[in-house]
């Protein structure tokens, strides 16, 4: 069996989807091991559901620093951590240029609508209000500018009536954590 590759999580939230990840990492098949989950956030519910599984974490507020100096104190842990691909699940903060460029091919978002269409936020008001039939979630690979990286699989969900943006939402993310374990497995084994 070939060395599983290490990829690091970024989270800003509750961190469902990292959560999906982990439970994929912990499977003998998976490609991957889960070496650090990191936020934005220091008290975001993912972080304390990471340490509580024995996981390596790093937090950090990003009020009242520069940019570059959080990035790159960030990319300092990635490193330290061995890792070789970064996860975004949930990360709330736009990457800069710089850290991009680092990382360039190696790190993968979630994004909850089928790209190209409703890149950035409010996706699934946008795509009621749009009269869409369908919507879902794409992974895609990160680049400088915002959810336009190659997408390398989508799933998509019906907008059933009476949807509201919340229902739509929830149906969502419980396909956002079937499809993101099975596209970063893919990712690092190309």
């Amino acid at each position: 069996m070939t060395a599983r590759r290490k990829v690091a999580i970024l989270l800003s939230g509750r961190g469902s989807n990292m959560q999906a990840l982990v439970a994929a990492a912990r499977e003998a098949t998976c490609p991957y091991d889960v070496v650090l989950v990191a936020s934005d956030k220091p008290g975001a519910p993912g972080i304390a559901w990471a340490a509580e599984q024995g996981l390596p974490t790093f937090a950090v507020s990003t009020k009242g620093r520069a940019k570059a100096d959080y990035e790159s104190e960030i990319d300092a842990r990635l490193r330290d951590a061995g890792a070789e691909f970064v996860a975004l699940a949930g990360y709330m903060r736009l990457l800069s240029d710089d850290f991009v460029a680092r990382w360039r091919g190696r790190i993968l978002n979630i994004h909850p609508s089928l790209l190209p269409k409703y890149k950035g936020l409010d996706t699934h008001a946008r795509a009621i209000e749009a009269g869409d039939k369908t919507a879902g979630a794409s992974v895609h690979v990160v680049t400088e500018d915002l959810d336009a990286g190659e997408v390398l699989a989508q799933a998509v969900v019906p907008i059933l009536p009476g949807d509201t943006p919340a229902t739509l939402g929830a149906r969502v993310l419980a396909a956002e954590h079937r499809l993101y374990p099975r596209t970063l497995a893919q990712f690092v084994s190309r």
